[in-house]
C-alpha cells in the first residue's frame, strides 16, 4: 500500500484521550486512514504514522473467568475493579489487592507441590458454558463497533499459570527439575490446546477482534527469571503452537511480558511473536537496533520534564526519537512509557516527522 503524503489538514483536532500517566491529553487528529487501518498497516510494515497505543482498543470481557479474577475486565458494561478476584477457569482462588491495583494467589499454600500431580488434580474448564452469545450482543456492535484496533488481552500464559498452581519457587523449580520437566512439557501443551479453543472462540464470537495480547511474565527488575535455553526449551515450542493458530486466523500476536528480558527476545521471536514493549528497565532503543527487523519493538523516547523543558526542545526530541526509530524499512512504536511525555508539542511535532519520514518508504 502507498503511504498517503502528509498533509497538514491532518493536524485539525478531533477528539482526545485521557493520559493515563497524568499530564494533558493525547490529541486525536484528523487522520488519513482510520487507526484501524493504520495499525494493519503498521503490522504490515507499511506505517503510516507512528503508533502510540491511543488508537487501540483492549476487549477483556468478564465472560473469561480470568478476567474477573484478575479485576481487570474492560467491555461495554462498567466493571468496578474491587469486585475483582475470585476463582480463574481452573478454580485457583485469586485475591485483589487495591493497593496493587491488581490480583495475586495468595502463596503459601500451592495447589500443586509437584508438576506431576497435575494429571489427578487439574480440572480444565467447560469453555462452552462461558456466556459468549451473552457477551457477544452486548459488545459486538457498542464497545467494538468503533474505528480503534481492537485488542483482546489475555491475562495468564503458560509461565504465569504454572505459578498461579504451583507458586513462583515451585513454578520456577519444576521448569528445570528432570523428575518435573516432561510434566510440565504435557501440562503446558494441553493448556496451548486450551488456549487455542478459547481464542477460536473469540475469533468466532467477536469478529472485530484485531489482535490479541498475551501476557506470561519472565523477568524481575535486574533479569530474567530462567536461562534462555529453558524457554527455548520448556515455553516456546507451546507458544509458538498457539501463535500459528492466531496467525491462520489472520490476527496480530502482541507478547506481554515484564521485567529485564532483553536476553529472551530471541525466544520471542522463535516463538512467533509480531510485537513486544519492554518495561522501562530495558534498553528499547538497543533491542531495537538489535531486533527492530525480526519483531516490532515499542521504543521508549529520551526522557525530559516537562515542565522545564521548552516547547522548541519537547519538538526537538520528538524529531530526534522519529529520525532515529520512524524508519519505514525498519518500523518501531511508541512504548507506553512515552506517554509520560506525550504533551502537545511532543505529540505533534512525532505525529508530522512519522508521518513524513514513513511516507518516504
Amino acid at each position: 500500500m502507498a503511504v498517503p503524503k502528509f498533509d497538514k489538514k491532518e493536524l485539525n483536532v478531533v477528539g482526545e484521550v485521557p493520559n493515563r500517566f497524568g499530564g494533558p491529553p493525547t490529541l486525536i487528529y484528523d487522520y488519513p486512514v482510520t487507526p484501524k487501518e493504520a495499525y494493519k498497516a503498521f503490522y504490515r510494515k507499511e506505517p503510516i504514522w507512528q503508533m502510540s497505543g491511543v488508537e487501540s482498543k483492549i476487549f477483556t470481557p468478564k465472560l473469561l473467568p480470568d478476567n474477573v479474577a484478575r479485576a481487570f475486565v474492560l467491555e461495554e458494561e462498567p466493571f468496578d475493579a474491587n469486585d475483582g478476584g475470585g476463582k480463574d477457569m481452573f478454580g485457583i482462588d485469586w485475591e485483589y489487592v487495591p493497593s496493587a491495583t491488581g490480583s495475586m494467589v495468595r502463596p503459601g499454600k500451592p495447589f500443586l507441590s509437584d508438576a506431576n500431580e497435575w494429571r489427578e488434580k487439574i480440572v480444565f474448564p467447560d469453555i462452552d458454558k462461558w456466556e459468549w452469545e451473552a457477551a457477544a450482543k452486548r459488545n459486538n456492535d457498542t464497545y467494538l463497533a468503533t474505528d480503534s484496533f481492537n485488542t483482546c488481552w489475555f491475562q495468564t500464559g503458560w509461565y504465569e499459570r504454572l505459578i498461579s498452581f504451583m507458586d513462583f519457587e515451585g513454578a520456577i523449580m519444576a521448569l528445570v527439575d528432570e523428575d518435573q520437566k516432561d510434566a510440565v512439557s504435557e501440562l503446558f501443551d494441553k493448556i496451548s490446546d486450551l488456549y487455542i479453543k478459547i481464542f477460536d472462540k473469540f475469533i468466532t464470537y467477536f469478529p472485530k477482534i484485531d489482535a490479541f495480547t498475551i501476557h506470561d511474565d519472565w523477568g524481575s527488575q535486574k533479569e530474567t527469571f530462567f536461562s534462555p535455553a529453558v524457554a527455548a526449551e520448556m515455553i516456546v515450542p507451546h507458544m509458538k503452537k498457539v501463535t500459528d493458530f492466531i496467525h491462520s486466523k489472520g490476527k496480530i500476536c502482541d507478547f506481554h511480558s515484564c521485567g529485564q528480558i532483553l536476553k529472551q527476545v530471541p525466544n520471542m521471536i522463535a516463538a512467533g511473536w509480531d510485537s513486544w514493549a519492554g518495561q522501562a528497565m530495558n534498553d528499547t532503543h538497543k533491542i531495537y537496533e538489535l531486533y527492530g527487523d525480526k519483531i516490532l519493538i515499542g521504543v521508549i523516547p529520551d526522557m525530559f520534564d516537562p515542565d522545564t523543558t521548552s516547547e522548541e526542545e519537547q519538538r526537538a526530541a520528538a524529531r530526534a526519537y522519529a529520525d532515529k526509530f520512524c524508519d519505514p524499512k525498519k518500523p518501531s512504536y511508541l512504548n507506553a512509557y512515552g506517554m509520560r511525555i506525550m504533551t502537545p508539542a511532543f505529540r505533534e511535532e512525532l505525529y508530522i516527522r512519522s508521518r513524513e519520514n514513513y511516507s518516504k518508504g
